[in-house]
This record gives C-alpha cells, sequence and structure tokens, in this order.
C-alpha cells in the first residue's frame, strides 16, 4: 500500500505519525519504503538516527522534494516494498500533488484547534483535482495530539464531516511526550523505552485500522 501523511498546514505532526507508523509497520515484519518529500527532512534525518543507532529493523529511506522525482522513487519502491509511507511538508507542493497521484490513501493528521480544522478546505480541494487522475485515492483524517479532557475533539470532528472528500478516522493520537522523546531516536513509541502505554495502545489501533 502507499500511504501518504499529509496536510497543507504545518505543525500537525505529520513527521512524528510517519516515523510512528513506518516502524510499527517494520516491527511486525513488513518491507517498508520511507519517502520523505519536505525539503526540511525531518523524517529523513529521524531515520538517520535510527540507522546510526543500529536500531532493528532497519526502515529504508530517502528525501526528494521535487514532485517528479519523488513519484518515480515510490513508483520503484512499490515493486519492492510491502508499504509505501511518503512524509510531505505542510504546504501545496508539487510534492504534495505528486504523493496523491500515487498514493491508495492520504492519512491526514490535524489537532482539534480551529486553524487546523479550517485548514481543511485546502486539502479536500487538493484530493478533489487528485481524484480526477487517481480515483482510487481515499482521504482519512485522523486527530494527533488529542485533548483529553473537554469538547474541542468533538467539536473538530464534526467540523471534518462538512468535507465531502475526507473520512473521519476514529483513532485520535495524544498529546503526549513519549512521541516526541522517541522520534529523535528514529524511534516508534512501541520501541521507546520507559514505555508510555497509552500511546502504545493509541499507535497500535491506528496501525490496526489502516494496515488491517
Amino acid at each position: 500500500m502507499i500511504v501518504t501523511i499529509g496536510h497543507t498546514k504545518g505543525g500537525v505532526g505529520k513527521t512524528v505519525l510517519t516515523v510512528n507508523l513506518a516502524a510499527a509497520l517494520a516491527l511486525q515484519g513488513k518491507s517498508v519504503y520511507l519517502v520523505d518529500g519536505d525539503r526540511q527532512a525531518s523524517s529523513y534525518y529521524a531515520m538517520q538516527a535510527r540507522r546510526q543507532g543500529n536500531i532493528e529493523p532497519p526502515i529504508a529511506h530517502d528525501n526528494e522534494p521535487d514532485g517528479k522525482k519523488l513519484a518515480a522513487l515510490v513508483d520503484a519502491g512499490a515493486k519492492k516494498f510491502d508499504h509505501v509511507l511518503i512524509d510531505v511538508g505542510g504546504r501545496d507542493s508539487s510534492a504534495l500533488r505528486a504523493a496523491l497521484v500515487v498514493s491508495d490513501l492520504l492519512i491526514i493528521p490535524f489537532a482539534p484547534r480551529s486553524l487546523d480544522v479550517w485548514a481543511m478546505a485546502d486539502i479536500d480541494e487538493l484530493i478533489q483535482e487528485a481524484r480526477k487522475i487517481n480515483p482510487k485515492l481515499t482521504a482519512k483524517a485522523v486527530i494527533n495530539g488529542a485533548d483529553s479532557v473537554g469538547n474541542d475533539n468533538k467539536a473538530a470532528v464534526d467540523v471534518v464531516a462538512q468535507y465531502p472528500n475526507i473520512e473521519y478516522l476514529d483513532a485520535p493520537i495524544g498529546r503526549r511526550k513519549s512521541f516526541a522523546s522517541s522520534i529523535g531516536y528514529g524511534q516508534s513509541v512501541l520501541e521507546h523505552k520507559p514505555k508510555d502505554r497509552k500511546a502504545i495502545a493509541e499507535v497500535s489501533k491506528l496501525v490496526n485500522i489502516i494496515f488491517g
């Protein structure tokens, strides 16, 4: 499966989510190829840290912000790996547009905040455009940085439901220190110590829903 983790808004936790999904799949014995389509190359550097730390299992990775070149890497990777994950920067870019055209699924992380929810209008339009070329593309939004109390999560979900091209995925990821701690090592919360059981449960649920 080819999965893009993307949004036109920055700061929604795309890289953390991508690394956690990639590592979780690798731990299941799947072959994974992570393509970082952002010039900042955060996912790429996280994977470099994983390699330098000799963390098993290894995860193949590249960085390519150019849309055409990214599409070529993904096409080649899809023939060799069980799953290709694409992490794209938080803006409308050639990498994001190319990723949508070659992907089976778009995962849209968003925080339960007005700015994140308002930005759904932009990504909804891009999905609609991409489906003219790639009709198989599905798009699902997941709360990343969910609040533990209050009504903001539900309010955000209600707004997302207004966008016809996006389905809400009921597997929220909480705002937890363990995500920030593990990413610097290129690890998922499934691997990092000390163990954060709540974070592990959240990531495991998300992986099971997406990849079965």
